[in-house]
Protein backbone atom coordinates (compact mmCIF):
# COMPACT_ATOMS: atom_id res chain seq x y z
CA UNK A 1 0.00 0.00 0.00
CA UNK A 2 1.31 3.45 -0.91
CA UNK A 3 2.10 5.84 1.93
CA UNK A 4 0.37 9.21 2.15
CA UNK A 5 3.62 10.92 1.13
CA UNK A 6 3.94 8.77 -2.00
CA UNK A 7 0.29 9.30 -2.89
CA UNK A 8 0.77 13.06 -2.57
CA UNK A 9 3.92 12.88 -4.70
CA UNK A 10 1.94 10.92 -7.31
CA UNK A 11 -0.70 13.64 -7.31
CA UNK A 12 2.01 16.28 -7.82
CA UNK A 13 3.55 14.41 -10.74
CA UNK A 14 0.13 13.81 -12.30
CA UNK A 15 -0.83 17.48 -11.86
CA UNK A 16 2.45 18.54 -13.49
CA UNK A 17 1.94 16.29 -16.52
CA UNK A 18 -1.70 17.28 -16.91
CA UNK A 19 -0.81 20.96 -16.59
CA UNK A 20 1.78 20.65 -19.36
CA UNK A 21 -0.63 18.71 -21.59
CA UNK A 22 -3.59 21.03 -21.08
CA UNK A 23 -1.44 24.14 -21.49
CA UNK A 24 0.10 22.86 -24.72
CA UNK A 25 -3.32 21.87 -26.08
CA UNK A 26 -4.76 25.32 -25.34
CA UNK A 27 -1.74 27.08 -26.84
CA UNK A 28 -1.80 24.89 -29.95
CA UNK A 29 -5.53 24.75 -30.69
CA UNK A 30 -6.94 28.06 -29.42
CA UNK A 31 -6.54 31.60 -30.66
CA UNK A 32 -4.30 33.86 -28.52
CA UNK A 33 -7.33 35.71 -27.17
CA UNK A 34 -9.11 32.48 -26.25
CA UNK A 35 -5.95 30.99 -24.71
CA UNK A 36 -5.56 34.12 -22.60
CA UNK A 37 -9.14 33.78 -21.41
CA UNK A 38 -8.56 30.15 -20.40
CA UNK A 39 -5.34 31.12 -18.63
CA UNK A 40 -7.13 33.90 -16.76
CA UNK A 41 -9.77 31.47 -15.52
CA UNK A 42 -7.15 28.93 -14.47
CA UNK A 43 -5.22 31.62 -12.62
CA UNK A 44 -8.14 31.96 -10.20
CA UNK A 45 -7.10 28.62 -8.67
CA UNK A 46 -3.49 29.68 -8.32
CA UNK A 47 -4.51 33.03 -6.87
CA UNK A 48 -6.72 31.33 -4.28
CA UNK A 49 -3.85 29.04 -3.29
CA UNK A 50 -1.44 31.96 -2.86
CA UNK A 51 -3.96 33.85 -0.76
CA UNK A 52 -4.37 30.82 1.50
CA UNK A 53 -0.61 30.65 1.98
CA UNK A 54 -0.36 34.36 2.79
CA UNK A 55 -3.30 34.02 5.18
CA UNK A 56 -1.23 31.98 7.66
CA UNK A 57 2.08 33.83 7.36
CA UNK A 58 1.72 36.50 10.06
CA UNK A 59 0.46 34.29 12.92
CA UNK A 60 2.78 31.47 11.90
CA UNK A 61 5.95 33.59 11.91
CA UNK A 62 4.96 35.23 15.18
CA UNK A 63 4.14 32.01 17.01
CA UNK A 64 7.03 29.89 15.75
CA UNK A 65 9.69 32.57 16.25
CA UNK A 66 8.52 33.63 19.71
CA UNK A 67 8.36 30.03 20.94
CA UNK A 68 11.79 29.21 19.49
CA UNK A 69 13.50 32.21 21.12
CA UNK A 70 11.68 31.76 24.42
CA UNK A 71 12.84 28.14 24.65
CA UNK A 72 16.42 29.21 23.96
CA UNK A 73 16.55 30.89 27.34
CA UNK A 74 17.09 34.42 26.06
CA UNK A 75 20.11 36.05 24.48
CA UNK A 76 21.74 36.62 27.85
CA UNK A 77 21.40 32.95 28.82
CA UNK A 78 22.15 31.21 25.57
CA UNK A 79 25.72 30.93 26.81
CA UNK A 80 28.94 29.96 25.15
CA UNK A 81 27.50 27.16 22.98
CA UNK A 82 24.62 29.31 21.85
CA UNK A 83 26.86 32.14 20.72
CA UNK A 84 29.11 29.79 18.77
CA UNK A 85 26.07 28.16 17.19
CA UNK A 86 24.58 31.48 16.12
CA UNK A 87 27.92 32.61 14.68
CA UNK A 88 28.09 29.49 12.51
CA UNK A 89 24.45 29.82 11.46
CA UNK A 90 24.95 33.42 10.35
CA UNK A 91 28.10 32.51 8.43
CA UNK A 92 26.42 29.57 6.68
CA UNK A 93 23.37 31.72 5.90
CA UNK A 94 25.52 34.41 4.29
CA UNK A 95 27.37 31.83 2.18
CA UNK A 96 24.09 30.20 1.07
CA UNK A 97 22.55 33.49 0.01
CA UNK A 98 25.73 34.70 -1.68
CA UNK A 99 26.07 31.52 -3.75
CA UNK A 100 22.38 31.70 -4.71
CA UNK A 101 22.63 35.31 -5.84
CA UNK A 102 25.89 34.83 -7.75
CA UNK A 103 24.67 31.68 -9.51
CA UNK A 104 21.37 33.28 -10.47
CA UNK A 105 23.26 36.18 -12.04
CA UNK A 106 25.65 33.86 -13.85
CA UNK A 107 23.04 31.30 -14.99
CA UNK A 108 20.30 33.83 -15.87
CA UNK A 109 17.55 31.16 -15.64
CA UNK A 110 14.61 33.52 -16.26
CA UNK A 111 16.09 35.88 -18.83
CA UNK A 112 14.57 34.04 -21.81
CA UNK A 113 10.95 34.55 -20.74
CA UNK A 114 10.58 38.33 -21.32
CA UNK A 115 7.25 38.46 -19.49
CA UNK A 116 5.39 41.79 -19.44
CA UNK A 117 5.18 43.39 -16.01
CA UNK A 118 1.56 44.26 -16.76
CA UNK A 119 0.76 40.53 -16.67
CA UNK A 120 -1.23 40.15 -13.46
CA UNK A 121 -2.21 36.52 -13.75
CA UNK A 122 -2.24 34.87 -10.37
CA UNK A 123 -1.26 38.09 -8.67
CA UNK A 124 -2.80 39.45 -5.55
CA UNK A 125 -4.39 42.81 -4.94
CA UNK A 126 -1.00 44.44 -4.44
CA UNK A 127 -0.28 47.13 -7.04
CA UNK A 128 3.15 46.99 -8.63
CA UNK A 129 4.77 49.86 -10.38
CA UNK A 130 7.03 47.70 -12.52
CA UNK A 131 10.07 49.48 -11.11
CA UNK A 132 12.33 48.52 -8.26
CA UNK A 133 13.95 51.91 -7.87
CA UNK A 134 11.59 52.84 -5.02
CA UNK A 135 13.08 50.13 -2.82
CA UNK A 136 16.37 51.32 -1.38
CA UNK A 137 18.21 50.68 1.86
CA UNK A 138 16.30 53.51 3.55
CA UNK A 139 13.01 51.90 2.51
CA UNK A 140 14.24 48.61 3.91
CA UNK A 141 14.98 50.27 7.24
CA UNK A 142 11.57 51.94 7.29
CA UNK A 143 10.03 48.48 7.04
CA UNK A 144 12.11 47.27 9.97
CA UNK A 145 10.36 48.80 13.01
CA UNK A 146 6.58 48.38 13.31
CA UNK A 147 4.41 51.28 14.42
CA UNK A 148 1.83 48.71 15.50
CA UNK A 149 2.03 44.94 15.52
CA UNK A 150 -1.66 44.81 14.55
CA UNK A 151 -0.94 46.99 11.52
CA UNK A 152 2.10 44.87 10.64
CA UNK A 153 0.10 41.64 10.79
CA UNK A 154 -2.82 43.03 8.80
CA UNK A 155 -0.42 44.18 6.06
CA UNK A 156 1.70 40.99 6.22
CA UNK A 157 4.79 43.11 6.94
CA UNK A 158 6.89 40.07 7.68
CA UNK A 159 10.07 41.90 8.69
CA UNK A 160 8.24 44.01 11.26
CA UNK A 161 6.60 40.86 12.64
CA UNK A 162 10.03 39.25 12.96
CA UNK A 163 11.39 42.25 14.90
CA UNK A 164 8.42 42.28 17.28
CA UNK A 165 8.63 38.49 17.71
CA UNK A 166 12.31 38.69 18.65
CA UNK A 167 11.57 41.19 21.40
CA UNK A 168 8.58 39.19 22.56
CA UNK A 169 10.59 35.95 22.66
CA UNK A 170 13.47 37.56 24.55
CA UNK A 171 11.09 39.08 27.10
CA UNK A 172 9.30 35.76 27.61
CA UNK A 173 12.63 34.00 28.08
CA UNK A 174 13.76 36.60 30.65
CA UNK A 175 10.54 36.16 32.66
CA UNK A 176 10.99 32.37 32.73
CA UNK A 177 8.24 30.75 34.84
CA UNK A 178 6.14 33.92 34.91
CA UNK A 179 5.66 33.63 31.14
CA UNK A 180 5.50 29.84 30.91
CA UNK A 181 1.75 29.80 30.25
CA UNK A 182 2.16 32.37 27.50
CA UNK A 183 4.96 30.37 25.88
CA UNK A 184 2.80 27.23 26.02
CA UNK A 185 -0.05 29.15 24.40
CA UNK A 186 2.21 30.47 21.64
CA UNK A 187 3.50 26.95 20.97
CA UNK A 188 -0.09 25.74 20.69
CA UNK A 189 -0.82 28.56 18.25
CA UNK A 190 2.25 27.54 16.22
CA UNK A 191 1.04 23.93 16.14
CA UNK A 192 -2.40 25.07 14.94
CA UNK A 193 -0.89 27.22 12.20
CA UNK A 194 1.36 24.34 11.10
CA UNK A 195 -1.77 22.18 10.79
CA UNK A 196 -3.61 24.84 8.80
CA UNK A 197 -0.60 25.11 6.50
CA UNK A 198 -0.69 21.36 6.05
CA UNK A 199 -4.33 21.61 5.01
CA UNK A 200 -3.54 24.39 2.55
CA UNK A 201 -0.68 22.42 0.99
CA UNK A 202 -3.04 19.59 0.14
CA UNK A 203 -4.31 21.89 -2.61
CA UNK A 204 -0.81 22.19 -4.09
CA UNK A 205 -1.42 19.68 -6.94
CA UNK A 206 -4.43 21.68 -8.11
CA UNK A 207 -2.47 24.93 -7.91
CA UNK A 208 0.47 23.40 -9.80
CA UNK A 209 -1.86 22.16 -12.56
CA UNK A 210 -3.43 25.60 -12.90
CA UNK A 211 -0.07 27.43 -12.83
CA UNK A 212 1.50 25.21 -15.50
CA UNK A 213 -1.55 25.11 -17.75
CA UNK A 214 -1.95 28.89 -17.50
CA UNK A 215 1.71 29.66 -18.26
CA UNK A 216 2.06 27.21 -21.16
CA UNK A 217 -1.25 28.18 -22.75
CA UNK A 218 0.05 31.75 -23.06
CA UNK A 219 3.79 31.30 -23.59
CA UNK A 220 3.89 27.93 -25.32
CA UNK A 221 5.73 24.70 -24.57
CA UNK A 222 9.06 26.53 -24.78
CA UNK A 223 8.65 27.63 -21.16
CA UNK A 224 9.38 24.03 -20.14
CA UNK A 225 12.95 24.57 -21.33
CA UNK A 226 13.18 27.60 -19.06
CA UNK A 227 12.02 25.45 -16.15
CA UNK A 228 14.70 22.89 -16.99
CA UNK A 229 17.33 25.63 -16.91
CA UNK A 230 15.95 26.91 -13.61
CA UNK A 231 16.04 23.45 -12.00
CA UNK A 232 19.49 22.64 -13.39
CA UNK A 233 20.91 25.98 -12.24
CA UNK A 234 19.50 25.57 -8.75
CA UNK A 235 20.84 22.03 -8.29
CA UNK A 236 24.24 23.15 -9.58
CA UNK A 237 24.14 25.92 -6.96
CA UNK A 238 23.26 23.37 -4.27
CA UNK A 239 26.21 21.25 -5.40
CA UNK A 240 28.56 24.21 -4.96
CA UNK A 241 27.10 24.88 -1.50
CA UNK A 242 27.61 21.23 -0.50
CA UNK A 243 31.25 21.42 -1.58
CA UNK A 244 31.76 24.58 0.48
CA UNK A 245 30.04 23.13 3.55
CA UNK A 246 31.99 19.86 3.40
CA UNK A 247 35.25 21.73 2.77
CA UNK A 248 34.60 23.88 5.86
CA UNK A 249 33.77 20.75 7.85
CA UNK A 250 37.02 19.03 6.85
CA UNK A 251 39.03 22.21 7.49
CA UNK A 252 37.62 22.64 11.02
CA UNK A 253 36.99 19.05 12.15
CA UNK A 254 39.51 17.18 10.02
CA UNK A 255 39.19 14.29 7.58
CA UNK A 256 36.93 12.44 9.99
CA UNK A 257 34.30 14.96 8.93
CA UNK A 258 33.96 12.95 5.71
CA UNK A 259 32.90 9.99 7.86
CA UNK A 260 30.06 12.12 9.18
CA UNK A 261 28.80 12.87 5.67
CA UNK A 262 29.05 9.16 4.82
CA UNK A 263 27.17 8.14 7.97
CA UNK A 264 24.20 10.44 7.28
CA UNK A 265 23.85 9.67 3.56
CA UNK A 266 20.71 7.55 4.06
CA UNK A 267 19.16 10.27 6.22
CA UNK A 268 19.91 12.81 3.48
CA UNK A 269 18.24 10.53 0.94
CA UNK A 270 15.21 10.23 3.24
CA UNK A 271 14.88 14.01 3.39
CA UNK A 272 15.33 14.21 -0.39
CA UNK A 273 12.70 11.55 -1.11
CA UNK A 274 10.12 12.94 1.31
CA UNK A 275 10.88 16.63 0.65
CA UNK A 276 11.00 17.09 4.43
CA UNK A 277 14.01 17.63 6.66
CA UNK A 278 11.75 17.32 9.71
CA UNK A 279 11.02 13.65 8.96
CA UNK A 280 14.74 12.92 9.27
CA UNK A 281 15.24 14.79 12.56
CA UNK A 282 15.11 11.85 15.05
CA UNK A 283 17.38 9.70 12.92
CA UNK A 284 19.85 12.53 12.34
CA UNK A 285 20.07 13.27 16.08
CA UNK A 286 20.95 9.67 16.88
CA UNK A 287 23.50 9.48 14.07
CA UNK A 288 25.25 12.61 15.35
CA UNK A 289 25.41 11.12 18.86
CA UNK A 290 26.67 7.79 17.49
CA UNK A 291 29.32 9.70 15.56
CA UNK A 292 30.65 11.05 18.85
CA UNK A 293 29.03 14.46 19.18
CA UNK A 294 27.85 14.88 22.81
CA UNK A 295 24.08 14.62 23.06
CA UNK A 296 23.89 17.94 24.95
CA UNK A 297 25.46 19.69 21.96
CA UNK A 298 23.54 17.81 19.27
CA UNK A 299 20.24 18.29 21.13
CA UNK A 300 20.94 22.02 21.41
CA UNK A 301 22.23 22.72 17.90
CA UNK A 302 19.74 20.67 15.86
CA UNK A 303 16.50 22.27 17.09
CA UNK A 304 18.02 25.71 16.58
CA UNK A 305 19.28 24.61 13.19
CA UNK A 306 15.81 23.60 12.10
CA UNK A 307 14.65 27.13 12.88
CA UNK A 308 17.69 29.24 12.04
CA UNK A 309 19.94 27.27 9.67
CA UNK A 310 17.91 26.45 6.56
CA UNK A 311 20.77 26.67 4.07
CA UNK A 312 18.89 25.06 1.19
CA UNK A 313 15.75 27.14 1.70
CA UNK A 314 17.70 30.40 1.89
CA UNK A 315 19.59 29.69 -1.31
CA UNK A 316 16.32 28.79 -3.03
CA UNK A 317 14.67 32.06 -1.98
CA UNK A 318 17.56 34.13 -3.36
CA UNK A 319 17.78 32.11 -6.58
CA UNK A 320 14.01 32.10 -7.18
CA UNK A 321 13.51 35.82 -6.52
CA UNK A 322 16.19 36.73 -9.07
CA UNK A 323 14.63 34.21 -11.50
CA UNK A 324 11.32 36.05 -11.18
CA UNK A 325 13.00 39.45 -11.60
CA UNK A 326 14.80 38.20 -14.73
CA UNK A 327 11.58 36.72 -16.12
CA UNK A 328 9.93 40.16 -15.97
CA UNK A 329 13.03 42.02 -17.13
CA UNK A 330 13.44 43.89 -13.83
CA UNK A 331 17.01 44.56 -12.73
CA UNK A 332 17.66 44.87 -9.00
CA UNK A 333 20.37 47.36 -8.08
CA UNK A 334 23.28 46.43 -5.84
CA UNK A 335 21.66 48.30 -2.95
CA UNK A 336 18.41 46.46 -3.47
CA UNK A 337 20.21 43.12 -3.57
CA UNK A 338 21.96 44.00 -0.31
CA UNK A 339 18.54 44.78 1.16
CA UNK A 340 17.24 41.48 -0.22
CA UNK A 341 20.21 39.72 1.39
CA UNK A 342 19.41 41.21 4.80
CA UNK A 343 15.70 40.62 4.44
CA UNK A 344 16.11 36.92 3.65
CA UNK A 345 18.55 36.49 6.54
CA UNK A 346 15.74 37.26 8.98
CA UNK A 347 12.56 36.23 7.15
CA UNK A 348 13.72 32.64 6.69
CA UNK A 349 14.24 32.19 10.43
CA UNK A 350 10.66 31.81 11.63
CA UNK A 351 8.96 29.33 9.32
CA UNK A 352 10.83 26.10 10.03
CA UNK A 353 8.82 22.93 9.73
CA UNK A 354 6.28 24.46 7.35
CA UNK A 355 5.74 22.55 4.10
CA UNK A 356 6.82 24.72 1.16
CA UNK A 357 7.71 27.53 3.59
CA UNK A 358 10.03 29.03 0.99
CA UNK A 359 7.07 29.78 -1.28
CA UNK A 360 5.48 31.79 1.51
CA UNK A 361 8.71 33.72 2.15
CA UNK A 362 9.10 34.48 -1.56
CA UNK A 363 5.47 35.59 -1.91
CA UNK A 364 5.90 38.12 0.88
CA UNK A 365 9.40 39.25 -0.15
CA UNK A 366 8.32 40.13 -3.70
CA UNK A 367 6.16 42.89 -2.26
CA UNK A 368 9.19 44.70 -0.85
CA UNK A 369 10.82 44.99 -4.27
CA UNK A 370 7.77 45.72 -6.41
CA UNK A 371 8.15 42.43 -8.26
CA UNK A 372 4.95 40.94 -9.69
CA UNK A 373 3.51 38.39 -7.28
CA UNK A 374 2.32 36.47 -10.33
CA UNK A 375 5.94 35.32 -10.48
CA UNK A 376 5.18 32.90 -7.64
CA UNK A 377 3.03 30.93 -10.07
CA UNK A 378 6.08 30.48 -12.30
CA UNK A 379 8.15 28.74 -9.61
CA UNK A 380 5.20 26.89 -8.09
CA UNK A 381 5.17 24.50 -11.04
CA UNK A 382 8.59 23.05 -10.16
CA UNK A 383 8.70 23.81 -6.44
CA UNK A 384 8.32 20.17 -5.37
CA UNK A 385 11.35 19.11 -7.41
CA UNK A 386 13.39 21.90 -5.87
CA UNK A 387 12.05 21.25 -2.37
CA UNK A 388 13.63 17.81 -2.46
CA UNK A 389 17.08 19.32 -2.96
CA UNK A 390 16.73 22.07 -0.39
CA UNK A 391 15.40 19.63 2.25
CA UNK A 392 18.43 17.39 1.78
CA UNK A 393 20.71 20.43 1.95
CA UNK A 394 19.13 21.51 5.23
CA UNK A 395 20.10 18.11 6.69
CA UNK A 396 23.71 18.42 5.54
CA UNK A 397 23.94 22.00 6.80
CA UNK A 398 22.67 21.15 10.28
CA UNK A 399 24.88 18.05 10.58
CA UNK A 400 27.91 20.16 9.67
CA UNK A 401 26.83 22.84 12.16
CA UNK A 402 26.55 20.36 15.03
CA UNK A 403 29.96 18.87 14.25
CA UNK A 404 31.65 22.27 13.98
CA UNK A 405 30.18 23.52 17.26
CA UNK A 406 31.25 20.27 18.95
CA UNK A 407 34.78 20.82 17.64
CA UNK A 408 34.82 24.38 18.97
CA UNK A 409 33.73 22.98 22.32
CA UNK A 410 36.60 20.49 22.32
CA UNK A 411 34.24 17.52 21.98
CA UNK A 412 35.64 15.90 18.78
CA UNK A 413 38.26 14.12 20.87
CA UNK A 414 35.41 11.75 21.61
CA UNK A 415 34.79 11.43 17.89
CA UNK A 416 38.44 10.57 17.30
CA UNK A 417 38.32 7.89 19.93
CA UNK A 418 35.26 6.33 18.33
CA UNK A 419 36.86 6.45 14.91
CA UNK A 420 39.88 4.52 16.17
CA UNK A 421 37.79 2.00 18.09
Amino acid sequence: MLSKQRIFTLFLVTATLLGIAVGWLCNYSLSPARALEVATNLSILTDAFLRLIKMVIAPLVFASLVSAIARMGGVGEVGRIGIKTVVWFLGASCVSLFVGLVMAHWFQPGAALHLPVANTLASSDVTHSGSTESVALTDFMSHLIPRSIVEAMSANEILQIVVFSIFMGMAAAALKEKASLFVDLVEQLAAIMFKITDYVMKAAPLAIFAALASSISIHGIGIVGTYARFVAGFYLSLGILWVLLIAALVFIVGRRGLRLISSIRHTVLLAFATSSSEVAYPRLLEQLVDFGIPRRIASFVLPLGYSFNLDGAMMYCAFAILFIAQAYGIALTLTQQMALFGLLIVTTKGVAGVPRAAIAVIAVTLHYFNLPESGVALILAVDHILDMGRSATNIVGNAVAASVVAKWEGAPEQISQRDSA
